[in-house]
């Protein structure tokens, strides 16, 4: 597994220069913090992507048989309230929340909060700066995050009531009524 490495810029970042510096390292990934820092991640390992992928196709699938919104990959920057950008593993906007000129913007952020986030623990990931990442997601508006935590073999459930409910391997999770009907055994990403 490739460590995760974080790298923070002495001054804030704006959005066309993360975007121009994603452009030009295709083989990164980064994020900016609230306070515009950068952080840097290198590509994911083998079960880690694996898993990623796993949870786009199993959310897509769904969203899409049901024609609820749309879904975004790992690469996907969403600019939050706080100024962050965040690329969550996989993502589902609704398509009431979509705006409508969304697909013109492809050198761009989107500038809302997804309505689902999942994120997926990898083995070089620090737990608690994931559940901080969490709480951010559900601080700046998205309605219902899993943080898929493969090392505990367990999910953490993030609501925008406040609420987290941790699971066991053997849990059916629930797209509640975020995502309606879409339920996927924890099993399945761990």
């Amino acid at each position: 597994m490739v460590e995760k490495v974080k790298k923070q810029s002495r001054q804030a970042i704006a959005d066309e220069e993360l975007m121009l510096i994603s452009s030009k390292n295709p083989e990164l990934r980064f994020e900016r913090n609230a306070d515009g820092t950068l952080v840097t991640m290198p590509p994911t390992g083998a079960i880690s992507g694996n898993r990623e992928l796993k949870a786009g196709h199993y959310l897509l699938t769904w969203v899409e048989s049901h024609d609820l919104g749309e879904v975004f990959g790992p690469s996907t920057g969403f600019k939050l309230a706080n100024n962050a950008v965040r690329a969550p593993d996989a993502a589902f906007v609704s398509k009431e929340r979509l705006p409508a000129d969304w697909e013109d913007r492809e050198d761009g952020f989107l500038d809302l909060a997804p309505d689902f986030v999942i994120e997926i623990r990898s083995k070089s990931d620090s737990l608690e700066e994931l559940k901080a990442k969490m709480e951010e997601y559900r601080a700046n508006g998205v309605c219902l995050g899993w943080l898929i935590d493969r090392q505990n073999q367990q999910a953490l459930v993030y609501r925008i009531d406040g609420s987290m409910t941790q699971y066991p391997a053997t849990a059916i999770l629930s797209g509640e009524d975020v995502v309606p009907g879409f339920t996927l055994p924890l099993k399945s990403l761990l």
